[in-house]
């Protein structure tokens, strides 16, 4: 190559120095060529494939994670159909337990009101029993009382006992009549 620049040189021609020989330009291009083919045939095939890969991986991503949100939305549905179940049972324990309650303190009302009756009847069970202990010991000793009082105003012993209990029974009914004509004592 050196040596024909000289021998154009010495032609008298004018050589430019910045446009190469044909014979450069042919073994670029042949050069250019082999390096084309070989990354046509190796290269682009295996950065085809990396890139196929690459978008498959992207591709199915994106369908992991559309099914990935399609199953949290299920997910999300049971649990908020969980929860509205659970809120329902919630209410119906609570509604359960008021009518339980109401229940129970209409039992216990009926039960004291009983108990209250029952305490009422005995009271009153006991006021007459005790009434009648009064009467009877009040009886006995308005006897005492009228027969001492007949004896000082007779000035004798009224001892016949017969007499002396006829007496006191007269007494104490004319005195029951007189009561009941009045409204004392009931």
């Amino acid at each position: 190559m050196y040596q024909y620049s000289l021998l154009a040189a010495s032609e008298g021609e004018d050589v430019n120095p910045l446009i190469p020989e044909v014979y450069d330009i042919v073994w670029s291009v042949v050069c250019v060529a082999i390096i084309a083919f070989a990354f046509y045939k190796y290269v682009v095939p295996r950065l085809t494939k990396v890139l196929d890969e690459r978008t498959d991986k992207i591709e199915g991503g994106i369908a992991r994670a559309e099914a990935a949100q399609v199953e949290a939305q299920v997910t999300l549905q049971q649990y908020q159909q969980q929860l509205a179940d659970a809120r329902l049972e919630a209410a119906r324990i609570r509604e359960d337990a008021r009518t339980q309650g109401q229940q129970i303190l209409a039992q216990m009302r009926t039960e004291a009101q009983a108990e209250s009756d029952r305490i009422v009847a005995a009271g009153h069970s006991q006021l007459e029993a005790q009434r009648q202990q009064i009467l009877t010991e009040l009886r006995s000793e308005v006897g005492r009382t009228a027969v001492d009082l007949a004896e000082k105003i007779i000035g004798q012993s009224v001892s016949d006992e017969a007499k002396q209990s006829a007496s006191i029974e007269r007494f104490l009914a004319e005195l029951d009549d007189t009561d009941a004509g009045i409204g004392v004592g009931r």
